[in-house]
């Protein structure tokens, strides 16, 4: 690939991010130049997978599982392993994907097991307990995060630094699970345990109705508490990151874990319009995570919490 190939590629990676996810976009431009590059490159893939399995574009507003939902994703399958395995054509999220693998080294497994958090949306798949919830945030988010790690220098052979990456996944995950409650329940997607809906005495189906927001206050408020310890674990893993990725990652979990919070202080008006975070809020995280970025957080052990597999 010609440098001019490269730089096509990476200005239209950019482009996805973009358009795709502004807090995400922010928090990469503080990456060194190479990472930052990389970061977008694995972005527009995940990006386009997400959005090839949700029938969305460009992370929009959620949609129901479609008819044709396990085509989708044999043909995400097929798209990702010509990418990995071969030279032929493929569209550009495919074409990133196959070049920061290789100049990442990047694990196969990681891919994979983003590959089948896609599959369990195809299947409209529900989760029953805890476990199962944090399961799934492991392979659509955490294993994000492993691929992060690696696209920011971390050896795969890292493991306890890798979990601390997935860690943050997982949070991101169930802050943006609490942010999205009503809107998924309207696009027929559920992400909250069958077992958490039980206690409140709540069917899947009523989740959307307005006379509910007390009890999906409490469910968010569930969610948000359990992503605090992942967030805390994450910190101690961004330690072991280059200045600029540890600043960037730092600034990443304060935007992330901000909506969470904002969504637990709204309460039961937590779904009244999408929480965000504006220019004035990130610049204000950013700065936090500028004051943090130089001091190692007391280390931890990860007791208690969630292991990815392998």
């Amino acid at each position: 690939m010609t440098q001019a190939d490269r730089a096509a590629l990476v200005q239209a990676a950019y482009q996805s991010i973009a358009r795709g996810s502004q807090s995400f976009a922010a928090a990469s431009r503080l990456f060194a130049p190479m990472t930052r590059e990389r970061a977008w490159l694995l972005y527009a893939w995940c990006r386009a997978a997400d959005d090839m399995t949700d029938g969305q574009e460009l992370g929009g507003a959620a949609a129901a599982v479609q008819d044709d939902a396990g085509e989708a994703h044999m043909r995400l399958v097929a798209l990702t392993d010509a990418a990995l395995t071969s030279d032929a054509a493929v569209p550009t999220p495919f074409a990133a994907l196959r070049l920061v693998a290789r100049e990442t080294q990047m694990p196969r497994a990681f891919i994979d097991d983003h590959i089948a958090g896609f599959a369990l949306d195809a299947a409209d798949w529900r989760p029953e307990s805890e476990d199962d919830l944090l399961r799934y945030c492991y392979h659509v988010a955490g294993s994000v995060g492993c691929m992060m790690a690696v696209v920011m220098g971390v050896d795969p052979a890292e493991r306890e630094v890798l979990d601390r990456a997935s860690d943050l996944g997982l949070a991101f995950q169930l802050a943006n699970i609490a942010r999205d409650i009503v809107p998924d329940a309207l696009a027929g997607r559920c992400y909250l345990p069958a077992q958490w809906l039980e206690a409140e005495g709540l069917a899947e189906a009523d989740i959307h109705l307005p006379r509910h927001r007390p009890r999906l206050a409490r469910m968010a408020q569930r969610l948000v508490e359990l992503s605090r310890p992942y967030r805390a674990s994450a910190r101690i893993g961004a330690a072991h990151l280059a200045p600029r990725s540890r600043l960037a990652v730092l600034a990443a979990d304060a935007i992330y874990g901000a909506i969470g919070e904002r969504v637990v202080q709204r309460e039961t008006s937590a779904w009244d319009e999408r929480v965000r975070t504006g220019a004035a809020a990130k610049l204000a995280l950013f700065a936090g995570a500028l004051m943090r970025a130089p001091f190692t957080p007391a280390y931890t052990l990860r007791t208690g919490l969630w292991t990815r597999p392998g």
